[in-house]
C-alpha cells in the first residue's frame, strides 16, 4: 500500500473510532442529561404526544382536577388543560413546548410516566401495545381554604394588587393553601399555538407586575413587626424574660451608637407603649417597636440569628416547588473597610421588628406561626400528598417530617398566650373569630424608600391551643387602600382560618 492511501486509511479509521466514542457518549453517558434538556424537541414533542398524569387535589366526592391531557386533533394528539387557572396557576405552573414551571416541573417524571415507580404500570401499557400514561399527583390543597385566600385577597387588594396567602397544617407540614396575586392563566401556555404561546409568556414575563412569579415562594419582603414573635421566642427561650415580665420600651429610642433623627426608633403613635417599662403583653398586643429593639441588643445578633435560622430562614425546606427565595436573617454587614463584620447594635435593633435586612417570604412566616402552633416543633412544608399510578393507585403516600424544635413547648405556649392577647385586645383584632382562642401579629413593614407605601403582614393560628392552621399573609401593593397588616390582612386570614376550621 503506498503512502497517500495508507495516510488516508488512517485518517478514516481515526474519524470512525471519533464517531463511535461520539455515539457511545451521547447514547450512555449523556443520554439521560440530553432527555432532560426542556430545549430537546423530540423529547418536548413526546411530552405532547402522550397522556400526561393528572395533577388533583381535595379529598372523596370534593377532589378536583386542576390539570390534565385532553386528546386533540393534531400532530402533538394531547393538550395540556387547567380546567381552574388563576386560582391554582403558582402551584401547578405550565406545561409548554420548551419550558415546564410549578408541579408540572417537580414533577415532571411522575407526570410523564418515566418515575421508577411507574415501572409495572409501562411494562403492562408496553405488552398492551398502548402508549404510555403518566402518574397521577394528588396535592394537600384544601380546595374550599385555597378559594377563601384567593377571594379575601382578590377583594383586599383589588385587581391591580399584589400580594400573597399561605396556609400550613401545623402537626404535618401540609399546605393548605398557597395564592399569589396578580395570577395568570396557563391555558394560554399551553396551547399547541407555538408562537401566541410565545407572545403571551413574553407579555407575561415583561409585565411589571411579575404574575409569572410566585409570590408565596420567591418574594421576600421586610416581615415588620410580625417578625416580633421570633425575637419574643428568642428572649423566652434564653430566659431574658418571660410572658409575664415588664420590658423595656419607651415612646421613642436612639439606637446605640448613633445620632440623629433618622436613627430614632418610635412607636408611631401607639401610646400604650411610652412608659420605661410595660407588660410583655402588652409590648406584644400593641406591637411596641422600642420594646422590641432593645430585647434584640440585649439578646445580641447571635442569639437573633440563632433563633431566626431554627425557624427556618436562610435554609430552603420546601422540595415540591422551584425555585424559591431563601428567607434572610442577616450573617454579616460590609464594616468601612470592606471586611465582613456582626451586625452592630443599631442594627441588630431594627432586626427586633423586622427591618434592616431581614427578608422573609410568605411561606416562612407561615412557617414560623405553624411552629409556634406545634408547641414548637418546625415540621417540614410539603404540597405533593400522593403519588398515584393512572389508575389511581396509591404508590407513594408523603410522611410529615419534623425538622427540628424550633423553641422548647414551654416558650411556644407563652408566645402563642402573648399573640391571643394581641388578637383579643390588640392590633390584630380583625382576625378574632366567635368562640375560637386565635393567635395572631400584625406588620406594616417600611420599604425603606421615602414617599412608598409600606408593606402589609398579618400571622396566626387557630385554635390557638391545638392549632389545625397557621397563616401568613402578605399585602405588597394595595392601589387606592392605606396599608396596614391588621386591617387588611387580618379579615384575609379569618375567612381563610374560618375556611379551614368549618370544613
Amino acid at each position: 500500500m503506498n503512502r497517500p492511501i495508507r495516510t488516508v486509511s488512517i485518517f478514516c479509521m481515526f474519524l470512525f473510532l471519533a464517531l463511535m466514542v461520539n455515539v457511545t457518549y451521547l447514547q450512555f453517558w449523556h443520554a439521560e442529561e440530553l432527555n432532560e434538556d426542556p430545549l430537546n424537541a423530540r423529547v418536548a414533542e413526546d411530552a405532547f404526544s402522550r397522556q400526561r398524569g393528572e395533577i388533583l387535589t381535595g379529598e372523596g366526592r370534593d377532589q378536583i382536577i386542576l390539570a390534565r391531557s385532553e386528546e386533540y386533533d393534531d400532530r402533538y394528539k394531547y393538550l395540556r388543560v387547567y380546567p381552574k387557572p388563576r386560582l391554582y396557576a403558582h402551584i401547578t405552573g405550565f406545561l409548554t413546548l420548551g419550558t415546564q414551571t410549578g408541579v408540572e416541573s417537580t414533577q415532571n417524571e411522575v407526570l410523564s410516566g418515566e418515575d421508577d415507580r411507574l415501572f409495572v404500570t409501562r411494562l403492562i401499557d408496553l405488552a398492551q401495545n398502548q402508549n404510555n400514561k403518566g402518574g397521577n399527583v394528588l396535592l394537600t390543597l384544601d380546595p374550599e381554604a385555597q378559594q377563601a385566600a384567593y377571594d379575601a385577597l382578590l377583594e383586599t387588594v383589588g385587581p391591580e394588587g399584589e400580594g400573597s396567602v399561605v396556609a400550613i397544617e401545623p402537626k404535618t407540614g401540609r399546605i393548605l393553601a398557597m395564592v399569589s396575586l396578580p395570577t395568570y392563566d396557563p391555558n394560554e401556555l399551553a396551547t399547541h399555538e407555538f408562537e401566541e404561546s410565545e407572545e403571551t409568556y413574553n407579555r407575561l414575563d415583561d409585565d411589571e407586575q411579575e404574575p409569572l412569579v410566585n409570590r408565596a415562594t420567591q418574594t421576600r419582603l421586610f416581615p415588620g413587626s410580625t417578625f416580633k414573635v421570633v425575637t419574643a421566642a428568642a428572649a423566652i427561650e434564653d430566659g431574658l424574660y418571660s410572658a409575664d415580665d415588664q420590658v423595656p420600651s419607651g415612646a421613642t429610642w436612639q439606637t446605640p451608637g448613633t445620632t440623629g433623627p433618622d436613627n430614632v426608633i418610635d412607636n408611631e403613635g401607639r401610646f400604650g407603649c411610652s412608659p420605661a417599662e410595660v407588660s410583655f403583653a402588652t409590648a406584644m398586643a400593641q406591637s411596641c417597636n422600642t420594646a422590641f429593639a432593645k430585647m434584640a441588643v440585649e439578646l445580641g445578633p447571635e442569639k437573633m440569628r440563632d433563633q431566626a435560622e431554627s425557624f427556618g430562614f436562610n435554609s430552603d425546606y420546601l422540595l415540591d416547588l422551584q425555585p424559591q427565595a431563601q428567607s434572610v436573617y442577616p450573617t454579616s454587614v460590609e464594616g468601612v473597610d470592606g471586611e465582613s463584620e456582626e451586625l452592630n447594635d443599631a442594627q441588630t435593633a431594627q432586626t427586633g421588628f423586622g427591618q434592616f435586612e431581614v427578608q422573609a417570604t410568605p411561606l416562612q412566616m407561615a412557617m414560623v406561626v405553624a411552629a409556634l402552633g406545634n408547641r414548637g416543633s418546625l415540621m417540614r412544608p410539603y404540597l405533593v400528598d400522593e403519588i398515584q399510578s393512572a389508575e389511581v393507585e396509591t404508590l407513594e403516600t408523603t410522611e410529615p417530617e419534623k425538622i427540628r424544635d424550633a423553641v422548647s413547648p414551654t416558650t411556644a405556649d407563652q408566645v402563642t398566650e402573648l399573640m391571643v392577647e394581641t388578637v383579643d385586645n390588640g392590633t390584630a383584632f380583625p382576625a378574632a373569630i366567635p368562640g375560637v382562642s386565635v393567635a395572631g401579629k400584625t406588620g406594616t413593614a417600611q420599604r425603606g424608600v421615602e414617599g412608598l407605601p409600606p408593606y402589609g403582614w398579618f400571622v396566626s393560628f387557630a385554635p390557638a391551643d391545638d392549632a389545625e392552621v397557621a397563616v401568613a399573609v402578605m399585602i405588597q401593593e394595595a392601589p387606592g387602600k392605606e396599608i396596614a397588616g391588621g386591617q387588611l390582612g387580618g379579615p384575609i386570614a379569618k375567612a381563610v382560618m374560618e375556611a379551614v376550621l368549618d370544613d
